[in-house]
């Protein structure tokens, strides 16, 4: 019995594998060939190559194709390579392409599976059409204020602590610390000073609740593979105390706004409006819980890594740091050292250099879509045949290989803010559309991610310099260990106050 069960066993796994290969080869598309079960994952989990790596690898198979394939485990994908067919996937063809391959089911994990990525088909609108309003532009100035308060703050604790001696700073634990505050001021209208105040229960249990190290790295794995285990056992992503401690802020935060009239310009507030909907388009504080927390998870790592980026290439590039100090200094002056929302927006340097940290170091190696009706793409490859796509297949957007193809962008190794001051506006655009998302799908936040972070290095670069730490890897290589884009070793960056003379200047 158990040999004739083992031999049924092998010829399965021959057959989807074979299978799997022949989807590719039978339309000439360029891939590598995937291995059992682990397709061409397993690199990565033995860490002899880092995800963005392998990707690299993958994208530079052929480089006359549109699109390559790769095995994600037992998984065939389609990874684009042409930057207008991407486009066409994402806003042309959206119709096509209107969902995410699937994450978590919102009745298996109602917190963590209602955050808007997660959401599908007109689920996602409603949500999106009812949350969208808070990150207008007209609610970014609004919210303008709150943000400044905060790295004003930060920048005031820098320039106080490394007085006497030159700060090393972890950046990566100091700016997750800023986006916690930012987010918990804006999402869910509290205030937090967690640079002093550091053990503070919304710092630890957030972060907590976006780790995905360990047992919460095994939880989402099962969530997504064998969902109806996690059901049975009742196994959730977001861990009760993490559920329990924003489900009750915020149904606090209403209560307490409801009883004396109080009014912010943030997220909640606009949940809030909501119930007046005579539509009957509310959000219920579940749905208003797991919005404020997919906020919070989606901002409070991923705007950290770029500003860790963005602190790393000034830091090791004295003169795109002394430009824009310069650029700040102005502005600081211009407005007797309080610059409105407007000035900081656009500052041309400073949004320059993020374009450039976001098109070198996206956090996500790709964006996905996963094709719900049938599509056809041209042929990979000149001579070769169309393929269609069916409903459940999916397809990966390498922003990290198009950020980085010579044909896109001239010397893509090269840290070189320039190339978006020099009026190629077109450029920037595409370097915030592909690290966002295009199209209706793109990530609501986008806009705020940019704002915090600006805010930020404004007050930060007007008090502090910052030099390389002794602990940071130089030249800096990107980790092995994590499916999202970190630097090996961690960020260090010495933070000095800028000197006496520079600072009279104000």
């Amino acid at each position: 019995m158990w040999t004739i069960l083992g031999g049924v066993l092998v010829l399965v796994l021959l057959y989807v594998i074979l299978k799997e290969d022949n989807y590719f080869k039978d339309y000439g598309i360029p891939h590598l060939k995937p291995l059992p079960i682990l397709g061409n994952m397993g690199g990565t989990f033995t860490r002899r190559i880092s995800f963005f790596d392998l990707i690299q690898k993958i994208y530079d198979l052929n480089r006359n194709a549109k699109y390559v394939g790769v095995h994600d485990f037992n998984t065939p994908i389609i990874m684009i390579r042409d930057r207008e067919l991407g486009k066409i996937i994402t806003v042309k063809s959206f119709d096509h392409f209107v969902n995410h391959r699937k994450f978590i089911d919102p009745n298996l994990d109602p917190l963590f599976g209602n955050l808007i990525f997660s959401l599908k088909d007109d689920h996602w609108r409603r949500i999106r059409n009812l949350i969208s309003p808070a990150f207008t532009s007209s609610k970014m100035k609004a919210a303008f204020k709150l943000i400044a308060d905060c790295a004003s703050n930060y920048a005031d604790y820098f320039a106080e602590e490394s007085r006497l001696k030159p700060l090393e700073c972890n950046t990566k634990d100091a700016f997750t610390r800023y986006t916690n505050d930012v987010i918990g001021t804006f999402a869910f209208g509290v205030s937090i000073d967690s640079i002093r105040n550091r053990e503070n229960e919304f710092y630890i249990l957030g972060k907590k609740s976006t780790s995905f190290e360990g047992m919460a790295m095994v939880r989402l794995t099962l969530m997504r593979f064998v969902p109806r285990f996690c059901k049975l056992f009742n196994i959730k992503f977001a861990t009760d105390d993490v559920r329990h401690f924003f489900t009750n802020l915020v149904k606090e935060t209403i209560a307490m706004r409801d009883e004396k009239g109080v009014s912010r310009p943030d997220l909640i507030q606009l949940m809030m409006e909501t119930r007046n909907d005579k539509d009957g388009k509310k959000l219920s504080v579940l749905e208003m819980t797991s919005q404020a927390y997919g906020f919070f998870f989606a901002g409070f790592d991923t705007s950290s890594t770029l500003m860790c980026f963005v602190a790393q290439e000034i830091a090791e590039k004295s003169h795109v740091q002394e430009k824009l100090q310069r650029e700040v200094d102005e502005v600081f002056e211009e407005h007797q050292g309080d610059p409105p929302y407007e000035a900081i927006n656009n500052m041309v340097y400073l949004d320059a250099v993020i374009n450039e940290a976001l098109r070198m170091y996206p956090v996500a190696p790709f964006q996905d879509r996963l094709c719900n009706s049938e599509f056809e793409l041209p042929p990979a490859l000149p001579g070769e045949k169309p393929l269609v796509l069916k409903p459940g297949d999916v397809v990966w957007l390498p922003i990290y290989c198009i950020h980085r193809d010579p044909e896109y962008f001239d010397n893509p190794e090269v840290f070189d803010p320039e190339r978006f001051v020099k009026g190629d506006k077109s450029s920037a655009f595409a370097v915030n559309s592909m690290t966002f998302g295009q199209g209706p799908r793109a990530c609501i936040g986008n806009r705020f991610a940019i704002l915090e972070t600006k805010i930020l290095f404004a007050y930060l670069l007007r008090k502090c310099r910052l030099t390389p730490g002794s602990k940071m890897i130089t030249p800096m290589r990107i980790s092995k260990s994590s499916f999202i884009m970190k630097a090996e070793g961690g960020f260090w960056v010495e933070f000095q106050p800028r000197s006496q003379e520079s600072e009279s200047q104000h």
